[in-house]
């Protein structure tokens, strides 16, 4: 799991463009957004596609994404749950 957590937060570096952050910048299981990283819905949609693209997962509804978007230890535990891989 640690593995997968360390490279999501360098996905999420990437496709956010937060070059001036590092992984270790990221608390893993700090809130994403509001108070932890500051993200938007713009940064919410763009982490959707990176599941679906990335993992082949789909997130279903708004509360679904809430949960799964929550931390980044929240994304690594429903791509390990549900990636067939």
């Amino acid at each position: 799991m640690e593995e997968l957590v360390q490279k999501l937060k360098g996905e999420i570096i990437s496709v956010l463009n937060l070059s001036e952050m590092k992984p270790e910048d990221i608390d893993a299981e700090a809130p994403l957004f509001v108070d932890g990283l500051g993200l938007d819905s713009i940064d919410a949609l763009e982490l959707t596609v990176l599941l679906e693209k990335k993992y082949g997962l789909k997130i279903n509804t708004a509360e679904e994404g809430k949960k799964i978007l929550h931390s980044v230890k929240s994304m690594a535990v429903f791509i390990s749950e549900n990636n067939r891989d």
